[in-house]
């Protein structure tokens, strides 16, 4: 299942683009995709897993843009 995210906080799209690679080694995403322009971040997961790994890539934001935010939408 795919879930929309505004992702704030990046400071380019190369960041951009390191940070998507990263999200998508996590164990159980599918697929992720990070939008520098639109701010949008889109993540394709099992829904039953979804919190686990919403955990896990709020890690990964942490550690590699410790400014970046994201929230649902």
């Amino acid at each position: 299942m795919k879930y929309k995210f505004k992702i704030k906080g990046i400071d380019c799209a190369n960041c951009a683009l390191e940070l998507e690679r990263q999200i998508q080694k996590v164990e159980g995403v599918n697929e992720a995709t990070i939008s520098f322009m639109a701010e949008k971040l889109i993540i394709d997961c099992e829904e039953s897993k979804k919190e686990d790994i919403m955990k896990k890539i709020q890690k990964v934001i942490k550690r590699e843009e410790p400014d970046c935010t994201i929230k649902e939408v």
